[in-house]
């Protein structure tokens, strides 16, 4: 088991209210008892352990200074709250959608219209107790869910396939959202083994990614003095070899 103090984790902004991180692909934001690996509150706990007790346990579980996730294979900008006091600030934002964030993505096809917006709620999938859902075969709670949509570039590969280089704006933040959207749309995110397996697995390295093709771009959120605080994470290489290759993005 990799020591969790080894771990290479970008520090893209800090002050003495928020750490923001550049979060690489293949870590988890925190345990889910199957995984015997380092997560992201390993590194919290080892690196800045005068962060361990900020903000809100959950089943039991430490969660110091998480106030958003992103998921195990998506990398980019992620906030950590150093304080209690800015803990409950950021929590509030995202609470009231005050928080501003962009993710950039490829996903399989073309678009007829270069931008549009998804509000569909999202549920449980009534086939698969691992997915999320949106549109018809969704059951239990429906959650409002937003997501504002742009095509950057669409093009094809060397194998004739179709593909787009999206921007994305999530206005609410339910699991999996992104994810679930883009497969409401039939234009799931490239390499995305649970919302799109009627794909070539990832494992084919579809314009090179071996992982979800999603990145968390940009985020922007307000400090404890109400000034707006705007970070950009720097690309992976998957994405910027892919960025290099397909578009002139």
């Amino acid at each position: 088991m990799e020591h969790a103090g080894n771990m290479n984790i970008p520090i893209l902004f800090e002050n003495d209210e928020v750490l923001v991180i550049n979060k690489p692909a293949g870590l988890m934001v925190h345990g889910d008892g199957k995984k015997d690996t380092p997560t992201l509150v390993d590194w919290i706990l080892k690196e800045r352990p005068e962060i361990a007790g900020i903000g809100e346990p959950q089943a039991g579980a430490d969660r110091p200074g998480i106030v958003h996730r992103l998921d195990e294979d998506t990398t980019g900008a992620l906030i950590i709250a150093k304080t209690a006091q800015s803990f409950e600030n950021l929590k509030a934002q995202f609470h009231d959608r005050k928080t501003e964030k962009e993710y950039h993505a490829f996903v399989w096809g073309h678009f007829k219209e270069n931008a549009g917006i998804v509000d569909v709620p999202i549920g449980r999938n009534a086939t698969d107790f691992r997915r999320w859902h949106a549109g018809r075969g969704t059951r239990g709670e429906l959650r409002e869910a937003v997501t504002r949509w742009q095509v950057a570039q669409q093009f094809v590969d060397e194998n004739d396939e179709q593909f787009s280089f999206m921007h994305l704006f999530p206005k609410t933040g339910r699991t999996h959202q992104l994810r679930v959207h883009m497969k409401y749309l039939q234009r799931p995110i490239v390499a995305d083994r649970l919302y799109g397996p009627s794909k070539p697995s990832a494992l084919l390295y579809t314009l090179g990614f071996a992982r979800l093709a999603l990145h968390a771009r940009k985020i922007s959120f307000f400090g404890l003095d109400g000034q707006e605080v705007t970070v950009e994470a720097p690309y992976p290489d998957d994405f910027q070899q892919a960025l290099a290759k397909y578009t002139s993005a």
